[in-house]
Parts: C-alpha cells; structure tokens; sequence
C-alpha cells in the first residue's frame, strides 16, 4: 500500500475543509510547492492534488501552482477538482500530470469519462464521493442516487484505471477511515482502489494495511496538523509490503 499526501488547493494556497464544507476552511500554507517538496523529502512517490475552486465551479482554477508544484517535484503526481471535458484532461496530462482524477462527470457525463477511459489508458482515475454509501457530486454539495459500489462496477467496465474512495463523513474530521466500506469496495473491482478520508493515526495506517490488495491511502489534515509523521507511515508501509 502507498501512503500518498494530500495538497488541496483553494485560492493557491494549502487548506482542508471538514466534511468537504468549503465554509469550513482551514489554510495550513501559501505555498503549496514548498509543501510539496517536504512531502516528496519525506519519502512519498504519489503526491494527490485536488483543485478545489475547480471542484464546486466545475472549472480547474489552480492550474498555475499545479504547474509549479509538477517542476519542482519528481514524484508522480494525481489530480482532480473540475475537470469536466476532455480539453481538461489533455492540458493535465500534456503538462506531466502522471493520472488525471474525474468525480462529478463520472455520474453525469459517462461519455465523457468513456472518450476519456480509450483516449489515455492507465491515466484516468474515478473519484468516488460517498456519504453513508451514497455518491456526492459537485465538490459534495449533492447527493446523487448512485451508490458507490455501483458507480465502481460502471467505471471498471469503461476502463478507469483506478477508484479513489473517500468517506465524506470521515474526510478532514481525524475520527478513522471507514474500513469495512474500503474492504468492501476492494472486494467490488479489481482496479487498484485508493482509500481517503479519516487516516489520523499510525494506527489508522495499520487497519487499512490490513485490508488486501488495497492499492493506496491518501492523507490530508493529520500529516499537516501532526497527528501522523508521513515519513513514518511511509516507512510502515514499505515494511508491511517487504
């Protein structure tokens, strides 16, 4: 399993909302490509970025430090937040952004994440917003009737190269992940399956590598309000797979 760091970026700077609320905002740093570079020091190989202007416009506006972020780091970097049309995904991937993450289009445009599934195998993973079960859209101001394990099955069967899951109820709070939800949806597909939301303890890194074959698990707010060192995590991982 992957320990990948989180950067979400609003008006160009490092923040965390609880629960998805962009009202409830906290900013951790105005420079996200110096964070970025401490996460990379510290032995991440993924780094995931989310747009989050771009999530609840629907139109990517941190496009400049993103940029900035990819010249200054080695590690691969995801990112998601807005991207809603295949002139997107093509300006993410032409400027070195190893995987591209869709969320909203995957319920409301699957033709869109079908062109862009042929167009860039490998490269397109599905965002998958769940709030007790059910998928959020549009940077989880909605809830849609899909659940989540179906939206899974559906984006499989197009070609997503992965599923990025996180527990809206979990995301930003430091309560623990959802594990029987993350075990659940790894037994669904057999894409590699990124687990988000809660991880705030070495402990919580311990339940989720207990899960198998789980491919990845993001973390945000503890590794920058200190409840979990990420070289540390890392190191466990590394252990655990070795």
């Amino acid at each position: 399993m992957i320990i990948i760091p989180a950067i979400d970026l609003k008006d160009g700077k490092c923040v965390r909302l609880r629960q998805g609320r962009k009202e409830e905002v906290t900013v951790y740093s105005a420079d996200p490509v110096s964070t970025a570079v401490k996460w990379e020091t510290a032995g991440a190989r993924v780094l995931h970025i989310v747009d989050l202007d771009g999530a609840f416009t629907g139109k990517p506006a941190n496009m400049d430090s993103i940029l900035r972020i990819r010249k200054s780091v080695k590690m691969q970097i995801e990112v998601g937040g807005g991207i809603r049309d295949i002139v997107r995904v093509d300006k993410f991937l032409s400027a070195g952004i190893d995987r591209v993450i869709i969320g909203t289009s995957a319920i409301e445009d699957p033709g869109f994440v079908l062109e862009a599934c042929r167009r860039f195998p490998g490269r397109i993973f599905i965002g998958i917003d769940a709030k007790d079960g059910m998928v959020a859209v549009r940077g989880w101001e909605e809830v849609s009737g899909i659940s989540a394990m179906d939206l899974a099955r559906r984006v499989e069967t197009v070609g997503a190269a992965g599923v990025i899951y996180t527990d809206i109820a979990r995301d930003g709070m430091l309560t623990g992940p959802n594990l029987p939800a993350m075990a659940e949806m790894v037994r669904t597909v057999n894409i590699p399956v990124i687990a988000s939301g809660g991880i705030a303890t070495m402990e919580d890194v311990r339940g989720l590598l207990r899960i198998k074959d789980l491919w990845g698990a993001i973390t945000g707010k503890a590794i920058y309000s200190g409840s979990l060192d990420l070289k540390e995590a890392i190191r466990l991982a590394a252990e655990s797979a070795g």
